[in-house]
């Protein structure tokens, strides 16, 4: 996008980031919600649709209960979607911070409890106007969303899903470890306006 937009690559302006926040900074909201929309396709695609391609195979017919059932595979095909985005073999392993893309197969394996997670992020995201503050309480209360959904009001949640929520929550806010420094320090970059950054873009391209 940075190229179609501006002609140039994104992890050279702004925080040096590849993912939807610094492209939204730095390029306005047209290309940011492009970009974020990719990266949280390629979650959903990956745990609800890639996940299932192995169940063509063998015996059909006693497959069509796991079709709808095996969340493990779900959390698997997702899982390398998420390190993927996060470690891009092709960009020397300096991807996104994973929290959109994560969202995306989250969708895939259990939609409720992201949705509820979208929620605080939305409600983070407006009233701090920082993008990473909002994504590190938002994946600090998914795992606790999936704990109370089962054990509080009785909807059936895989085990699995419980380690894998944990899992996932405590590596957004490791990858999130600089933010939460300059959060700290009172430095951290804040959304201000729906417009791209130009002045700024352009007193970088000139330096």
């Amino acid at each position: 996008m940075g190229k179609l937009y501006k002609g140039i690559d994104i992890r050279e302006h702004g925080s040096g980031n590849a993912g939807a926040t610094n492209t939204f900074r730095m390029l306005g909201w047209k290309a940011g919600v492009i970009v974020a929309i990719i990266d949280l396709t390629k979650g959903f695609v990956a745990a609800y649709y890639i996940s299932q391609l192995g169940y063509h195979f063998g015996d059909l017919p006693a497959q069509i209960g796991v079709w709808h059932t095996d969340i493990f595979m779900r959390i698997v095909a997702g899982l390398f979607a998420v390190v993927g985005h996060m470690f891009p073999l092709y960009a020397n392993f300096k991807g996104g911070k994973g929290v959109i893309t994560a969202a995306g197969m989250l969708y895939g394996i259990e939609p409720l409890s992201i949705s509820i997670v979208l929620v605080i992020f939305i409600i983070v995201l407006i009233s701090s106007r920082y993008v990473s503050l909002a994504s590190i309480v938002a994946s600090f209360c998914y795992p606790i969303v999936v704990l109370l959904m089962k054990y509080q009001f009785g909807y059936h949640i895989d085990g699995s899903h419980i380690i894998f929520a944990s899992a996932v929550a405590l590596g957004i806010i490791i990858k999130h470890l600089p933010n939460i420094r300059r959060l700290l320090h009172g430095n951290e970059n804040r959304i201000r306006s729906f417009k791209p950054a130009k002045g700024r873009l352009n007193k970088e391209q000139t330096t």
